[in-house]
């Protein structure tokens, strides 16, 4: 059969009009810039939810720039008709050069490009960030270390749902994208993501569903071709669904605290038997007094106890941060040694059985300085130079154990003469930033101005510290955006005097270490309350039983005195308990310390009534206790996590695929039905092994392709052979039909949207039925027009970098010098006027 000759464009309608045009192919119009517009409202939406992680809004402007350059860069390149793969190529470009310009202009080539010097500045900030996220307690000062990851998590966030949106067509996947946004602050915040932030995101993805709706790729907007009648119906249905699910899926899955989401639902996927995480959450756990992470104790000791979990030494200026040590740890397996002598005549030692319950932490609860430990379960390790107490594969939950521990009896009278100069004390303690700010320099002068000797400072700053001038608060440091413990948040502290342990802990730290005292910070509980319960314990009776949670999470100073080891001291007004060697005329004494809690506790949370213990407990440490291998829920949500990464990453071919199908099977244009139906079947020829050749018609392959992957005509598969027949004839009509006639592009074809839909799935059922169960595998699961395309795209950049370099030499190989003619010009082309003659001769002569 002689196929009539492809028809110029004009003349009705494209002579070989392509079946299907790759996205970035087509005619771009206004649909790459309303898509971009809408994804920069979606994602700067989502980053609005990130104040309150991020202190203050000096970072919005750098994160909002950031977002904006990528988002038109893509669309830029999208609408010139970039290859897909370019466009995303292009949106990294993009977001490097932004990055560069804000963050390492002075260590950059014309501002955008990175040389060698950008790449240590790069380490830098990232060094700097990641000590702000262990160290800092939301929300974190805006340095230019966290800023910078920010922005860049954002412009990556760009891109993903640039991607998922319009070159893989999937644009209700791209949601997962701004949730990642969303789960930080969702986790983070006490008062999560707001209200503000959830309808910005929301707006802006209903605009990228929108988008992908109703504007086609070359620009116009489909009316009513694309609606069905029951689209409104259905959309005030799934609206009203996911609405009632968002108001009470926070009240049935736990990990979500009490409130009405977004505002005042937060996720917590430790739930409730969280334990304290240093420095990190210490003020959310004090915001949220919900009794969790319950420990209970039983001690000899005349005076509750602190119990002490890590100890946060390493000072940069910028945050507090515990240095685990990690090649200087040592197992627990024995006497632990404090590592200094104490000179004190006289010692403490005590015994304190404790049942950790549902406190779930690394670092062990003990009263300091431990001296040894019974009944622990799993492998543990302790700090030579700070005795904390780390699990290597263990945590605290359900352990019950036995501690030993031994300190100084100390006085006023002791401490006011350990005056001789520290010896043997590791540098980290003593480290001062050099960027301290004016206000706590000149702070710690004015309050230890008369003071003679460390104790005499230690005194004076710890009053200062507990006068009538401070106020305990836990919201005062939110709403005045100095919550946190670096320097820039201790100066804002001390100007406006109001704050909660960590501030006062870190202000007594900073300063001592200023006048010279080495100093650290504790983190851990403060004494709690007797439960009226005792405990009998093997040696010691019947001891009293305190109980410690959430609401007690604590921080407090240590400083360090000659021949006497590491001395707690109080400053934080209201809470703990002051030591009788920190006691004066003007502090609270030990007995009226012990309701330190009352004010943390909401009228209407009642404390545990005391019920005093029908029998004796066991005692901790006989027979050891696995309980600590209890089960935990982060490990399995981020195991969860990576199980469903990796089979999304498996699933994606698979994914594209059906998204492929989808779009064909809905065409927003009844005229491209046809062609797109007939890709849909050539696609399905190649993911059973059949391609078409470059070189075959459409009748040639069909009947190929009814041959060797379809049954027998008159079978069982009569539908799939039919169906096949049908598209063969109307792409043929559609392609070589006469332009104007009855083969015009949409009419005369005589196939509806619905029965194309039939047909193709009578083919892949005929398919699927007659090919072996390795093919139909790799069909549905590893699709070869997935994966060749996917090839072709990884190949483009190679291959345009190819032909520009066979380009460059084709055309230095066309340069040639110019030769003069007799006149002295040379000619065009570098030929003389002679050469130009004899050629005209000569081809006169032929």
């Amino acid at each position: 059969m002689t196929m009539a000759p492809a028809r110029p464009t004009g003349t009705g309608h494209d002579a070989q009009p392509r079946p299907e045009m790759p996205p970035g192919r087509m005619r771009a119009g206004a649909y790459p810039w309303a898509m971009a517009a809408s994804i920069t409202v979606a994602v700067c939406g989502a980053a609005l939810s990130l104040n309150g992680v991020l202190r203050g809004w000096n970072w919005y402007w750098p994160a909002l720039t950031t977002v904006l350059v990528v988002a038109f860069a893509l669309a830029a390149l999208r609408s010139v008709r970039a290859q897909p793969l370019l466009v995303t190529a292009g949106g990294f470009v993009a977001l490097g050069a932004v990055l560069t310009l804000t963050f390492f202009r002075g260590s950059s080539f014309l501002w955008v490009l990175p040389t060698g010097a950008t790449f240590p500045d790069l380490d830098r900030l990232i060094r700097r960030a990641s000590e702000s996220v262990l160290a800092e307690t939301a929300p974190v000062a805006p340095n230019a270390g966290i800023v910078m990851v920010v922005c860049a998590v954002l412009g990556l966030a760009v891109i993903l749902v640039d991607a998922l949106a319009v070159p893989l067509g999937m644009p209700a996947a791209s949601g997962t994208g701004l949730l990642a946004l969303l789960v930080v602050p969702a986790m983070i915040k006490p008062q999560s993501v707001g209200i503000w932030s959830f309808v910005a995101t929301a707006a802006g993805y209903l605009l990228i569903l929108a988008c992908s709706q109703w504007f086609a790729p070359d620009g116009t907007l489909q009316g009513g071709s694309a609606r069905s009648p029951g689209l409104v119906r259905r959309a005030v249905l799934t609206g009203a669904v996911a609405l009632v699910a968002t108001l009470l899926l926070p009240l049935a899955i736990p990990g979500f605290d009490r409130g009405t989401f977004p505002q005042g639902s937060r996720l917590n996927p430790w739930g409730a038997a969280t334990g304290l995480n240093p420095m990190i959450t210490l003020g959310n756990s004090l915001r949220t007094p919900d009794g969790s992470g319950r420990i209970t104790y039983a001690t000899n000791s005349p005076n509750p106890l602190y119990l002490r979990s890590v100890t946060v030494d390493n000072f940069d200026g910028d945050s507090w941060g515990p240095d685990d040590r990690t090649a200087s740890r040592v197992p627990l397996d024995g006497r632990i040694d404090p590592g200094y002598a104490v000179l004190a005549d006289e010692q403490v030692r005590l015994v304190t059985a404790i049942d950790a319950g549902s406190f779930t932490s690394p670092y062990l609860p003990v009263p300091y300085a431990p001296e040894n430990i019974r009944g622990l379960g799993g492998q543990w390790t302790w700090d030579p130079a700070t005795l904390s107490i780390k699990g290597t594969d263990a945590t605290t939950r359900r352990q019950e154990y036995l501690v030993t521990s031994a300190v100084p009896k100390l006085s006023a009278l002791l401490l006011a003469q350990s005056s001789a100069p520290v010896r043997d004390i590791p540098d980290i303690f003593t480290r001062i930033p050099g960027n301290v700010p004016d206000i706590v320099k000149n702070t710690a002068q004015t309050v230890t101005g008369a003071a003679g000797t460390p104790y005499q400072k230690a005194m004076a700053i710890q009053k200062y510290l507990r006068s009538s001038e401070f106020t305990y608060s836990l919201q005062s440091p939110v709403q005045g955006g100095y919550d946190g413990n670096g320097l820039s948040v201790l100066a804002d502290f001390l100007q406006q005097k109001s704050g909660y342990c960590i501030h006062y802990a870190s202000a007594m730290a900073v300063m001592a270490r200023l006048e010279g005292i080495p100093s650290r910070i504790a983190v851990g509980y403060a004494p709690g309350r007797l439960t009226g319960a005792t405990v009998t314990v093997a040696g010691q009776g019947a001891l009293p039983e305190y109980e410690a949670d959430a609401r007690d999470a604590h921080a407090w100073p240590e400083l360090y005195f000659q021949g006497l080891g590491w001395v707690p001291f109080e400053p934080t007004p209201s809470r703990g308990v002051v030591p009788d060697y920190a006691t004066d005329a003007s502090t609270p004494s030990v007995a009226e310390s012990l309701g330190n809690n009352d004010g943390l506790i909401p009228d209407t949370a009642p404390v545990p009534a005391a019920s005093p213990s029908a029998t004796a407990q066991a005692v901790p440490g006989a027979g050891g206790s696995n309980s600590g291998e209890g089960p935990q829920l982060m490990p399995w949500l981020l195991g969860v996590a990576a199980v469903a990464g990796l089979v999304l990453l498996a699933a994606a071919p698979h994914l594209v695929r059906v998204g492929t199908r989808s779009r064909r099977l809905r065409p927003k244009r009844q005229d491209l039905a046809v062609p797109l139906a007939w890709s849909e079947i050539s696609d399905l020829g190649t993911d059973y092994g059949l391609p078409a050749a470059d070189s075959e018609t459409p009748r040639a392959y069909s009947a190929r392709f009814r041959a060797e992957l379809l049954g027998e005509p008159a079978g069982m598969d009569q539908d799939a052979h039919q169906a096949v027949s049908s598209f063969t004839s109307a792409f043929e009509q559609y392609r070589y039909g006469r332009p104007g006639g009855d083969g015009s592009p949409g009419t005369g074809t005589g196939m509806a949207v619905q029965d194309i839909a039939a047909g193709v799935v009578a083919v892949e059922a005929s398919l699927r039925a007659n090919a072996t169960m390795p093919r139909r595998l790799a069909a549905a699961w590893l699709p070869p027009s997935v994966t060749r395309r996917m090839g072709l795209l990884l190949r483009t950049p190679f291959s345009a970098g190819g032909r520009a370099v066979r380009k460059a030499v084709h055309a230095a190989e066309g340069f040639r010098p110019a030769r003069l003619a007799a006149g002295g010009q040379p000619t065009a082309g570098g030929r003389s006027s002679a050469g130009a003659d004899d050629g005209g001769r000569r081809a006169r002569q032929r």
